[in-house]
């Protein structure tokens, strides 16, 4: 890479931070009760270092929350209570588990995905430290109903998300108003694409799930993606079961998260692998992604992040 295209996206990935750290620093001196969703997935490791930046040599002023499905990657929460132990941060843990156990999620099947479950034990871990606002690594370029967000994503008593209620941003200027019950979605990278998330990642070296690399995992090959087997996820009847290098571009409940092909072991071989893609990493990745009855869109309009 040459010392001008180096400078070039060093610029660019100063002014997605400026904004971000902006973005936070908003919503700890407007908000009464914050509070940072934290997965363990690559995003929200950058709204991490991004809060780092904000905040240190202090304290966050907001808890860590994990909405945890119960059927999500052993690396993945490993890697969680690692990277929230370094900080010596707060981190609040609520399960669809426990959900399921109050009746408030009735799945048809008990092997049933819990990855748009998580929208109802969101709202009630809400309802239950009274958070006002939520700050979450939902990018534009994620989905198409992730486009339609504001920054500041008002969402009413019901904790639903209405497309056509949202407040105008104009000039950078963001209305953090609410009522007891209601409560905004923030999302400081926003204006980042997975390649910026990527390059950023890199610049900072971040510590990562090591799913996100390159590894020897068996899968099975439906409906055009690579579904890892699984207790949960296992071949169906005459599925032939091999065993490929892949990595996850992003991570989730597994009955429905999926990796790619690839043999990008490096931070600089994923980012060399993300400038090349067509695809978006959900559509790539996300079998609850593939249908109407379950798009991004609906389950958004139900309270999901």
């Amino acid at each position: 890479m040459t010392a001008v295209k180096t400078v070039q996206i060093n610029s660019h990935l100063d002014w997605l931070e400026a904004e971000a750290i902006y973005i936070l620093r908003e919503v700890a001196a407007e908000c009464e009760r914050p509070v940072l969703l934290f997965s363990g997935g690559k995003d929200s490791c950058v709204l991490l270092r991004l809060a780092e930046k904000a905040f240190r040599p202090g304290s966050f002023p907001f808890p860590l929350l994990h909405i945890d499905t119960g059927h999500n990657f052993d690396e993945v929460i490993h890697f969680r209570d690692a990277c929230t132990s370094q900080l010596s941060e707060r981190l609040i843990v609520r399960h669809v588990e426990d959900s399921i156990k109050r009746g408030t999620v009735v799945l048809r099947r008990e092997g049933d995905s819990r990855n748009a479950a998580q929208a109802v034990t969101l709202l009630e871990a809400i309802e239950e430290f009274g958070f006002d606002a939520c700050i979450g690594g939902a990018r534009r370029d994620e989905e198409k109903a992730r486009a339609k967000e504001r920054v500041f994503s008002f969402r009413g008593e019901s904790g639903k998300w209405d497309p056509k209620a949202q407040r105008p941003e104009l000039w950078n200027l963001y209305n953090t108003h609410v009522h007891p019950g209601e409560n905004m979605r923030v999302f400081p990278i926003s204006n980042w694409t997975e390649l910026d998330v990527w390059q950023y990642i890199q610049r900072e070296d971040i510590a990562l799930p090591p799913i996100y690399f390159s590894h020897q995992r068996a899968v099975v090959r439906r409906r055009g993606l690579l579904v890892p087997v699984t207790p949960l996820t296992p071949p169906s009847e005459g599925e032939q079961v091999e065993q490929l290098p892949v990595r996850f571009r992003t991570v989730g409940d597994i009955s429905c998260t999926c990796p790619v092909a690839s043999e990008a072991s490096t931070v600089v071989d994923i980012i060399t692998e993300t400038a090349l893609s067509t695809l978006t990493e959900r559509g790539a990745t996300r079998m609850d992604d593939q249908t109407s009855e379950a798009s991004m869109e609906r389950r958004k309009r139900n309270g999901y992040f």
